[in-house]
């Protein structure tokens, strides 16, 4: 299952995404990993979760981006929450890409059993409705 936490800048979704993973690898029975497009959260975030920047591995786009995460839960089973700071500094901000693409990572989330949740900026109403659907969350 995928869950987005939207928000403009500055309404706590980074915050509020450390919080998530530092409790989910309290707690979860696999592993969790985080995934950021810097090293911003190299001090926050619990050793017992695994954080990738995805400058590291050369991801940038769409495609290269919706690759990287299958890779990541085609190589452990064991993974279980995985957890994007900031999806459009990593892929870009064209809703319709970024429509099409959450569509995939729901559909491996949901046959591989593992949630995915992630930030992206801006107010719920900017958004089309291949992206709001996702919204579980709108910080203000």
């Amino acid at each position: 299952m995928l869950k987005l936490i939207s928000g403009k800048k500055g309404t706590g979704k980074t915050k509020q995404l450390i919080d998530m993973v530092n409790e989910s690898a309290k707690s979860s029975s696999g592993k969790v990993v985080c995934i950021e497009k810097s090293n911003n959260l190299r001090f926050d975030v619990s050793h017992d979760a695994r954080l990738m920047n995805t400058e590291d591995y050369g991801v940038a786009g769409y495609d290269s981006f919706y690759g990287f995460v299958a890779g990541i839960v085609a190589s452990d089973y064991d993974v279980k929450e995985i957890f994007v700071d900031s999806i459009t500094k990593i892929v870009g901000d064209d809703s319709t890409q970024i429509g099409e693409m959450l569509a995939k990572i729901d559909k491996l989330g949901d046959e591989n059993n593992v949630g995915v949740t992630m930030m992206i900026s801006g107010d719920r109403k900017e958004f089309p409705e291949s992206i709001t659907k996702y919204i579980s969350l709108n910080l203000v």
